[in-house]
């Protein structure tokens, strides 16, 4: 019989194998750079690639190896409306993954094509600039300001409070004319 709390090498063996099964497998890392064309078919499907559209990154020492250079294109590209295996990164089960597809998901860079030419926005981005420096000029030349009389007291202007002579009558203060 089993106690509860002890360790067992059998338990270490099944952990050690749930987690090898999680990650990557060794079909699914990048093998050396194929050179004929036979090495060419056997790397497009691996990847469940056709030959005509498989092509790997150049061999120039950065560690590619045989995986696909797949087009730049972004999540938001792909079509919403299709029934993807994986609806959220907008990908089918087995197809390969962009080497920076952490890139390239839908939070992230969008290189879907602009609705708007290039030079347009431009130009009206420009033209708002612009319009703005007129106003400012116009604003600064022509300044308009709020009317302001001066501040209306009461009790006379509030000459004893100010220190007038209480003898006197003061002068009357007029805050509009006639």
């Amino acid at each position: 019989m089993r106690r509860a709390n002890s360790f067992d090498c059998r338990d270490f063996t099944y952990a050690f194998i749930a987690l090898s099964a999680s990650g990557l497998s060794k079909d699914s890392l990048p093998g050396p750079y194929p050179k004929t064309p036979e090495e060419r078919a056997a790397a497009a499907k691996k990847y469940n690639m056709r030959v005509e559209d498989y092509e790997p990154y150049p061999d120039n020492g950065e560690g590619f190896g045989d995986y696909p250079k797949l087009p730049e294109r972004s999540q938001q590209e792909r079509d919403p409306w299709y029934q993807w295996d994986h609806p959220d990164l907008r990908r089918n089960w087995g197809e390969p993954m962009h080497w920076d597809f952490d890139m390239y998901i839908r939070n992230r860079v969008d290189t879907s094509p602009s609705p708007v030419p290039w030079s347009t926005m431009c130009k009206q981005l420009f033209g708002f600039i612009g319009f703005m420096l007129f106003m400012f000029y116009v604003g600064e030349k022509f300044p308009a300001y709020q009317p302001v009389a001066p501040k209306q007291y009461p009790f006379n202007d509030l000459y004893l409070e100010k220190g007038g002579d209480p003898e006197k009558q003061p002068e009357e203060v007029k805050h509009y004319e006639l």
